[in-house]
């Protein structure tokens, strides 16, 4: 059975793996070994709750994972700026990985929001 496309997933991915670079790079060349493990676990987060989503038990199971896939990017923001405002990433990798950052935010607000509707809107029908 051929399985949907997931952009949500895909892009998740693809900013993981950009962490876990990062996260290479502040270790072995900038020694920073406190933010760069805490980037790392919230970065890395945002796909390990989706990719568990997929397998949720229910809907509000599958919501609470996108819920918190959402925390984890957010707190990701946050670990970013952080390793930004102390010198350990300049403004140019700060800006790239944070915008990417952002739209997996955007992505998740959108998908948690559309959840909630749905989820009122089930429970209103019973």
């Amino acid at each position: 059975m051929k399985r949907e496309r997931n952009i949500l997933l895909e892009k998740s991915d693809a900013f993981s793996n950009r962490i876990v670079k990062m996260y290479q790079y502040l270790v072995s060349k900038k020694r920073e070994l406190i933010m760069s493990k805490q980037v790392l676990r919230s970065g890395t987060s945002i796909g390990a709750n989706l990719s568990e989503s997929k397998n949720a038990q229910s809907t509000p199971d599958y919501l609470s994972k996108q819920n918190i896939a959402l925390k984890e990017a957010d707190e990701t923001l946050y670990w970013l700026k952080q390793l930004y405002d102390g010198g350990y990433i300049n403004e140019i990798e700060y800006n790239s990985i944070n915008k990417d950052c952002i739209e997996l935010v955007k992505m998740l607000v959108t998908s948690v929001k559309t959840l909630k509707k749905k989820a009122g809107k089930a429970i209103e029908q019973d």
